[in-house]
């Protein structure tokens, strides 16, 4: 096994959000998987994120209408107020608590990616 977690002590701590609203985050460490392993983070109500290294890249989440919506989570494709695009993970119960956040950062929801009717309309986007 060459996975390889190297902690930050103490972690390194930054700012991001909006310049009036900064939210302080904290970086832990540092992750090293070789090709075709995977790493699993867990949340306290059973929730699973997998992570997996291939030789050509990584699979960032688990299937997005299968195993992540069985692990506890909904991927929303989100913009930023200045343009950005992110994958968010959000926890199956607790979408008000996200939309709040959304709302006090500026963002907006382009689509969940967890619903096959938007997966396949994305797919027939992009097939013509």
């Amino acid at each position: 096994m060459d996975m390889k977690f190297t902690p930050l002590v103490p972690p390194r701590s930054f700012d991001v959000g909006l310049p009036t609203k900064r939210i302080s985050l904290k970086d832990c460490g540092h992750m090293h998987l070789e090709a075709d392993e995977q790493i699993t983070f867990t949340t306290e109500q059973g929730g699973e994120f997998d992570v997996t290294r291939k030789s050509w890249g990584f699979y960032a989440t688990p299937s997005l209408n299968d195993r992540l919506p069985r692990f506890g989570l909904r991927a929303a494709l989100t913009r930023s107020s200045d343009g950005k695009f992110f994958v968010k993970l959000v926890e199956r119960g607790r979408e008000a608590e996200f939309h709040g956040y959304m709302e006090h950062q500026a963002e907006a929801v382009v689509c969940w990616l967890d619903e096959d009717d938007a997966l396949l309309a994305i797919q027939q986007a992009q097939t013509g």
